[in-house]
């Protein structure tokens, strides 16, 4: 669907080959309104009423099967092939992401179903149908979680096509494009470390632990005495608080941003300390094997890959 966004005819001829390929990748002219409203438009639009869509949550990952349309391993648009993944499985790509809003609202994505600007959802072109995915913002950090359903953009310098409330939601809407990360979700892995996140909230909730309570006065602790901390095997830290390591920077002043911003992006405590002329970020304390897991999981999905298990000196 979003590809006819980018290949806007200017004959008639043209548009009667582009509503044929349409068809092909999804029956994106058989929607509702009409096609004549929706070519009509030069360009995409923006709603006609202003629509609050800050509170419109995350698509949420679950297994589906793959769609009965939208997913025949290659296709061809206007004379160039594009091949779909046969799984999303570690698909992690860093481009420029556009959006599609008003002109498409009502009509059929490639996978069959209706395009709903209000809801998170997602062009791409290779994908299979339907992938979750974590798309972030590389500008502001801000991310969400969308569902792709549909085929474009078929511009050379675009990755994806976020529905208007994604991009809105990524505070892009102002540029119409932002260079953003798209990372595929494994719906069985999310499922599990939601779960678990849950667990350990009501347990937390139900008998927090003196190691969170003293967590600000640790902290303050570590900052000042300088305290080193050293990787130890996954198994040897029985009595000794957790934490997983982030970074290891050689500037205070990028140390302290980059616990700031995990800090707000975790909802978790977050420690600097120094050793010699470095500067080690470290998420923590980790009170159980269950948060450890989990904790590591939020990071890879942010994009954080080199992490390292270490214990405070406690």
């Amino acid at each position: 669907m979003s590809s006819l966004k980018a290949l806007l005819p200017e004959s008639a001829g043209r548009l009667a080959v582009l509503i044929v390929m349409a068809t092909l990748l999804g029956g994106c002219a058989s929607g509702s309104g009409g096609a004549g409203g929706r070519y009509a438009l030069s360009r995409d639009a923006y709603p006609d009423r202003h629509t609050d869509v800050s509170k419109v949550p995350d698509a949420v990952p679950q297994v589906e099967p793959l769609s009965r349309s939208g997913n025949q391993s290659t296709y061809q648009v206007l004379g160039k092939r594009y091949h779909v993944l046969s799984s999303s499985e570690g698909y992690s790509q860093t481009g420029r992401a556009s959006f599609y809003g008003q002109k498409f609202q009502g009509y059929d994505t490639a996978n069959g179903e209706q395009y709903d600007m209000y809801t998170m959802s997602a062009a791409h072109r290779t994908l299979p149908l339907p992938t979750f995915a974590r798309v972030t913002n590389l500008a502001n950090d801000r991310s969400v979680i969308v569902r792709v359903n549909d085929r474009g953009p078929f511009h050379d310098d675009r990755l994806i096509d976020l529905s208007y409330a994604a991009a809105s939601r990524l505070d892009m809407l102002g540029d119409g494009t932002a260079r953003v990360r798209v990372t595929a979700i494994d719906p069985r892995q999310w499922q599990a470390r939601h779960n678990n996140n849950q667990q350990v909230a009501a347990r937390s909730e139900a008998s927090p632990g003196a190691s969170r309570a003293q967590t600000p006065a640790r902290r303050e602790a570590d900052l000042s005495s300088g305290e080193t901390s050293t990787p130890v095997p996954g198994s040897s830290d029985q009595g000794s608080a957790v934490y997983l390591q982030v970074a290891a920077l050689g500037s205070d002043a990028s140390a302290q941003a980059l616990r700031d911003k995990l800090e707000t992006r975790l909802s978790r405590p977050v420690r600097v300390t120094r050793h010699a002329a470095m500067h080690r970020v470290q998420v923590g304390p980790l009170d159980d094997p269950i948060m450890v897991e989990s904790v590591r999981s939020e990071l890879h999905e942010a994009g954080y890959d080199q992490l390292h298990r270490v214990t405070g000196s406690d």
